[in-house]
């Protein structure tokens, strides 16, 4: 009987061709997987790389940030020494601003009490002078006294009284000397030369001397004229001014001190001051060196002879009202003989006195 023949499915060619093809996965597999190695250890050292970097920058950030705080700390002293500074200037400030108040106001203290002193003081200075001025007045009834040496009343011939009393004195250029040549030499000097010139120092130690002369209860009037008639009492008018405790008079004499010789005479506009008087004066006392150079107004020539003098003196007298007295105190002139007569005869007419003093009085 014929034997039947099987089939191998497991052949030797088919466990080569399986083999084959299981080596061939096996191998695909080795390559695949070794790739993959190579890339993962790529990967791997970068990431290594990054992670080094990542960790030198944590270092480096944590090192900052010691640092940092040490600073922060540092700084918040500093502030809190700062806070200790400001509240402790604070308080000084406080503490000076409290002291400045209390000196603010013991230094309005002090000036309310020194002007309370300085007033009483002044109250008993003004209380002073109206003693001494009625102590004055007992004595000798004068609200001024005269310094000066030897007895100055050794000219009996005039007396200084009256109820409204002018004193009268010439300011011009002729005051400066009693000779023509020394005039013009003076009246080119300064005006301290002019002021200590010897003539000019007479005739106001002269209105001094009139002044200490004055009684307590008159009023007065001090006019200086040279061209035009001024009052010399400082802020006034040319009014009558009460003699009080003689204060104004005083101020006249200061303000007289400062007063410059200069410009031409007009004794007729010395008299029209005077007629403006109310009421008229009762006692003038002229202080002059010779006769006017001028009327009303300015001469038109630069010289006036002594006739033409002596026209202006008479039109001056004219306007003069009779009843009151004219006492002449004279500094003659030089070159001006016919002044002395004339002043003579005016201080006779009127009532009054005439002298002609010494060189050292008063």
């Amino acid at each position: 009987m014929a034997r039947s023949r099987r089939m191998n499915v497991f052949s030797l060619s088919f466990l080569d061709v399986m083999s084959c093809g299981f080596g061939a996965v096996v191998l695909i597999f080795l390559i695949i997987n070794h790739e993959t190695q190579e890339d993962q250890e790529v990967v791997n050292r970068d990431l290594l790389a990054e992670i080094r970097m990542l960790d030198y920058q944590v270092q480096q950030g944590e090192k900052d940030l010691f640092e940092l705080t040490e600073t922060l700390e540092v700084v918040a002293k500093r502030l809190d020494d700062s806070d200790e500074r400001l509240s402790t200037t604070e308080t000084t400030v406080e503490e000076e601003i409290t002291r400045l108040e209390e000196l603010r106001e013991s230094s309005v203290a002090d000036t309310e009490s020194l002007r309370e002193l300085t007033a009483d003081i002044e109250s008993r200075e003004r209380e002073v002078q109206q003693l001494q001025a009625l102590k004055a007045a007992q004595d000798g009834n004068q609200a001024r006294a005269f310094e000066g040496e030897g007895d100055r009343q050794y000219l009996t011939g005039m007396k200084v009284g009256g109820r409204n009393i002018v004193i009268a004195l010439d300011t011009s250029a002729s005051m400066l000397d009693d000779t023509i040549v020394n005039v013009l030499r003076r009246r080119n000097m300064s005006e301290e030369r002019k002021i200590a010139a010897p003539k000019w120092q007479r005739a106001v130690r002269t209105v001094e001397w009139l002044a200490s002369q004055l009684p307590l209860d008159a009023e007065f009037q001090v006019y200086g004229f040279a061209e035009e008639a001024q009052t010399l009492v400082p802020e006034s008018d040319m009014d009558w001014i009460p003699m009080h405790d003689g204060q104004d008079l005083n101020r006249a004499v200061e303000h007289l001190r400062t007063q410059v010789p200069q410009g031409g005479s007009s004794l007729v506009n010395l008299i029209l001051a005077m007629r403006e008087l109310s009421p008229i004066p009762d006692n003038v006392y002229l202080i002059t060196d010779g006769l006017p150079t001028q009327g009303e107004n300015a001469p038109r020539s630069a010289t006036v002879s002594g006739a033409r003098r002596l026209d202006h003196f008479g039109d001056a007298v004219e306007r003069l009202p009779k009843q009151i007295p004219v006492n002449v105190i004279m500094f003659p002139m030089e070159g001006d003989p016919m002044a002395s007569a004339a002043y003579w005869n005016l201080a006779r007419v009127t009532g009054g006195a005439f002298i002609s003093p010494s060189w050292d009085w008063p």
